[in-house]
């Protein structure tokens, strides 16, 4: 594996990428004081898709409701196991087929800039999952304070590409205790979840808001993010801001309960669509000869 480390050329910000690795963000860093959960670290997400960082969850985030789906016309059968297919403690695929994928090709890279990407259309392992030939395109530029992943899908053939994937950035306070997090949330709906973590049809309206997180545990879904909406947490003279910037009107916000306090994080995950929805339809497309493009940053 061979890590981009990017630099901030106006401060002490510092980012690393892994494209070997599944253009993982494995390090975001102030003054070195490291800013991401490092939790069973790269090691465990290249051998078996334990999640840390930023990870891309691709083509689809979170779970789906079962091994069939069927989208723009497509059915597809998934199995555990096999083409990059992950499941949940449910038998239930996760997190799509891109954790940790070893084959992204790097276009451009600079001391605060790194492209890569991955031409689906190529990979019969990734169509046999996702068979919607494409390029998707992940861009990031670290810059004035803050972390910009810019990510493209072109379609490269004739049918649409659904929108349905999302990020997963582990953000930690280092030194500050976790019940002294304050969380601040944008105006936004709350969807009820079924025990198996599926949106389970029930919303609720939910004003903006702050609250300390102190013993409270998340792993809850919101969709009707507006473009622009800024989710933060912060605490002991320090915030980490994550901006929805552009093309992700649906959230999920994952903070675990923890033992040691060193592994305390929260996530605000910026998604293309709510979990299930390459099964449920509500999603976006990427048509051909109109690629699609979504924006989200993290500014320390």
């Amino acid at each position: 594996m061979h890590p981009v480390t990017l630099r901030d050329p106006s401060s002490s910000v510092a980012a690393q990428f892994v494209p070997d690795a599944g253009m993982i963000g494995s390090s975001l860093t102030d003054s070195g004081v490291e800013l991401l959960g490092q939790r069973r670290g790269l090691d465990a997400y290249v051998q078996a898709g334990k999640t840390m960082g930023i990870p891309i969850l691709y083509p689809w985030a979170n779970r789906l409701g079962g091994n069939t789906y069927t989208a723009e016309g497509v059915t597809v059968t998934l199995t555990p196991g096999e083409n990059g297919v992950r499941a949940d403690p449910n038998g239930l695929p996760i997190h799509g087929v891109l954790a940790a994928y070893p084959d992204w090709r790097v276009t451009a890279s600079t001391d605060n800039e790194l492209t890569a990407e991955v031409d689906f259309g190529a990979e019969p392992r990734l169509l046999a999952a996702f068979p919607y030939p494409h390029v998707l395109t992940v861009s990031v530029t670290l810059a004035d304070r803050a972390l910009t992943v810019r990510t493209t899908v072109t379609a490269t053939g004739d049918t649409a590409v659904p929108l349905c994937f999302g990020f997963h950035p582990y953000l930690r306070l280092p030194g500050v205790p976790r019940g002294e997090w304050l969380i601040e949330t944008p105006g936004l709906r709350h969807l009820s979840l079924d025990d198996r973590g599926l949106p389970a049809g029930d919303t609720q309206a939910q004003p903006a808001g702050s609250e300390p997180l102190g013993d409270k545990a998340f792993d809850d879904a919101y969709d009707n993010v507006d473009d622009g909406a800024v989710f933060a947490v912060s605490g002991g003279g320090r915030r980490l801001e994550v901006h929805f910037e552009q093309g992700y009107p649906a959230a999920q916000i994952f903070a675990p309960p923890v033992d040691d306090p060193e592994q305390a994080i929260v996530c605000f995950e910026p998604m293309t669509a709510p979990t299930d929805a390459l099964s449920r339809g509500g999603y976006r497309t990427a048509r051909p000869g109109e690629p699609a493009v979504m924006v989200f940053s993290i500014h320390v």
